[in-house]
């Protein structure tokens, strides 16, 4: 297995947190067959950890220049979207009370664009707006304090709809349609930066490699035994980091959106940082998570966060309508875990792993 995802949302923006547990190649996982030289390196980024490998010989110095690629790429991304550092772009226009105008760089305009088309198609299932209600409930910079009343979730939701936010490529700006208009980028900014970090290596020519940020990942090519990268799916369990699913990918991204990592418990109930703007409250059900396989990192991190708002039923249904390639992983009776996939998913051949 070349790498093992698991969900980090909402804290992932902050500026260089504690590095996530990643899974190494397994070298016995193919006995037998050659292999090429593999490049790995990794680091901290966005509140969690980032891994890159490259396979196949590379050049004098290739491996320290790909690894100062990918590491500028993601501090690219912290730098103008992070929610925890008042300096960023994403800062600053959170705390810009007006209707004018806010010229941001060319990769927050893009970011903005992604989430706006997936908001409109999944109906405002994914909205950045949403960060007056993540940081209501304690999941934002802030931390938490009390919860929220139904007075409260009630006053939010006059801020909270995507179509607040009018774009402008042209001029290079956002504005707001109210002022105390917020954007949390969370659900997809990471998945951005991963997109950011591959291009970065396949613009050094790079054929063959794999970059992953805490649960998003995209693969180029074929891993150091000349097949897909085989990512492991998370088994959707605080207690222990298991592969649930074992998936071959080349050419493609994979995002997975989970309840099970961060949470907080009040009074017997357990509150999921997966924010649903309509309520405005954590999703509840049995959903566990979401993973959704697309060209791009980005539209993945989005969907998976779509889909999870939507919940099991509407959230599959949706997916497998349109040709999206998902796997929705739900919580049956006594614990049992059961994965649900989309003919688009189920065609890329992932392999359950025996508990």
């Amino acid at each position: 297995m070349d790498t093992l995802i698991s969900p980090r949302r909402r804290t992932i923006l902050a500026a260089l947190g504690a590095g996530a547990l990643l899974a190494g190649c397994s070298d016995g996982l193919l006995a037998g067959i050659a292999k090429r030289p593999l490049a790995a390196f990794g680091g901290p980024t966005m509140g969690t950890a980032w891994t890159a490998k490259l396979a196949g010989a590379l050049e004098g110095g290739m491996a320290a220049k790909a690894e100062a690629s990918v590491a500028a790429a993601l501090a690219n991304v912290v730098e103008r979207m992070s929610a925890h550092l008042a300096a960023s772009e994403l800062g600053r226009f959170n705390r810009h009370a007006s209707t004018e105008p806010f010229a941001v760089s060319r990769e927050t305009l893009e970011v903005f664009a992604l989430a706006r088309a997936v908001s409109e198609q999944t109906a405002g299932a994914f909205d950045v707006t949403v960060a007056p209600a993540v940081d209501a409930w304690g999941f934002g910079p802030a931390g938490r304090s009390t919860l929220p009343s139904s007075q409260d979730l009630v006053r939010l939701a006059a801020a909270i709809d995507f179509r607040h936010i009018a774009i402008d490529p042209k001029a290079g700006t956002l504005a707001k349609s109210r002022p105390d208009v917020r954007a949390d980028l969370s659900g997809i900014a990471k998945g951005y930066g991963v997109d950011l970090a591959a291009r970065s290596l396949e613009a050094m020519g790079s054929r063959d490699h794999l970059v992953e940020a805490g649960g998003e990942v995209r693969a180029k090519g074929t891993n150091a035994e000349g097949r897909p990268w085989r990512i492991g799916i998370e088994r959707p369990d605080r207690q222990q980091r298991e592969p649930f699913l074992v998936l071959p990918l080349a050419d493609l991204s994979l995002a997975t959106s989970g309840d099970y990592r961060i949470f907080f418990e009040h009074e017997g109930r357990r509150y999921s940082h997966e924010i649903d703007p309509a309520t405005r409250e954590p999703v509840r059900g049995d959903l566990a998570s979401v993973s959704v396989v697309s060209a791009d990192c980005g539209r993945a991190d989005a969907l998976a966060t779509a889909l999870f708002v939507m919940g099991a039923k509407r959230g599959f249904e949706w997916a497998a309508d349109r040709g999206e390639a998902a796997c929705l992983i739900v919580r049956g009776e006594g614990g049992r875990l059961e994965d649900r996939r989309t003919p688009a998913f189920a065609k890329l051949g992932a392999e359950r792993v025996a508990a």
